[in-house]
């Protein structure tokens, strides 16, 4: 059994375009693995609190001199990571909010990268002392965008600071395979966005079959599958 951890970061609960291809991805996947488990995080309805000062001493305090109030103040965060260690393959449903991520994905991914838990930190390691702890995940990321235009080489590029910061932080996220689809021009609606929405559809189940069909070749999968 394979375990996903489908992740919806949309504030919207209805008529939300990366909800829509979240779940069609997850749906699709049951379809071809009906025996595997899926943990459903809703970060949209039920946002994950923001760290604060109490969570970083406590975050940086030895867990055999940890307080109860330590313990109490990591709890949260204690049950998300337990989540991702548990997942082989993360569906991530994103819109793009103001260019870049939803502050309900940002607090989670504050929330699972932590050090001595998901990274380690190590000087001796020179000018790169950090390394994730996990491994040999897959991301599947469907975004939903407004306006149009950013992927490599589009003329709004370097206004694209969902994908990229994405990407930057699945490392640490054990992330060894990454897969991403977008639907763009919802601000515009008409034909180019029934297009690239119609698109993203026909390829969000298009991947969803092939790596649930390619489970048993996939060294990723079958190393984290549960």
């Amino acid at each position: 059994m394979t375990t996903l951890l489908h992740l919806d970061a949309s504030a919207r609960i209805e008529r939300s375009i990366s909800r829509d291809l979240s779940a069609s991805f997850v749906e699709t996947w049951l379809q071809h693995r009906p025996g595997d488990r899926v943990i459903h995080r809703d970060l949209g309805a039920n946002p994950p609190g923001f760290i604060s000062q109490d969570w970083i001493a406590a975050c940086f305090t030895p867990e055999d001199r940890r307080t109860d109030a330590h313990n109490a103040t990591l709890a949260e965060s204690d049950t998300l990571i337990a989540e991702l260690e548990q997942a082989a393959l993360i569906v991530l449903g994103t819109p793009m909010y103001n260019y870049g991520l939803p502050a309900s994905l940002k607090a989670w991914v504050d929330q699972v990268i932590r050090v001595n838990r998901t990274f380690s930190f190590d000087l001796a390691r020179g000018d790169y002392p950090l390394e994730p702890m996990l491994s040999g995940k897959t991301l599947v990321c469907l975004t939903s965008k407004g306006e149009f235009g950013f992927a490599k080489g589009g003329i709004r590029e370097d206004m694209n600071h969902l994908d990229p910061h994405i990407e930057t932080f699945a490392h640490y996220l054990g992330v060894e395979e990454r897969h991403f689809i977008s639907v763009e021009y919802q601000e515009f609606a008409g034909q180019r966005h029934e297009h690239s929405r119609s698109a993203a559809e026909q390829n969000t189940l298009a991947l969803a079959a092939t790596l649930a069909r390619s489970l048993e070749s996939s060294p990723n999968l079958q190393q984290n599958g549960l």
